[in-house]
């Protein structure tokens, strides 16, 4: 290895992870998001088809 190459020593040679980079990085937060936004968007999406639906007999 080269003189830039080097592995940080210390934790305060390292750079500061993003927000998003931890995001991304945690799975498990990820299958959560997965599967909870396209369930409350279909279920926003049939609750709103269900009151357009005209009432019978008028």
């Amino acid at each position: 290895m080269t003189e830039t190459e080097k592995m940080p020593e210390t934790e305060e040679d390292l750079e500061p992870v993003s927000g998003w980079q931890m995001f991304y990085d945690d799975p498990s937060m990820l299958l959560f998001l997965g599967i909870a936004s396209p369930t409350i968007l279909y279920t926003l999406w049939g609750v709103i088809e269900v009151l357009h639906v005209p009432l019978a007999g008028y």
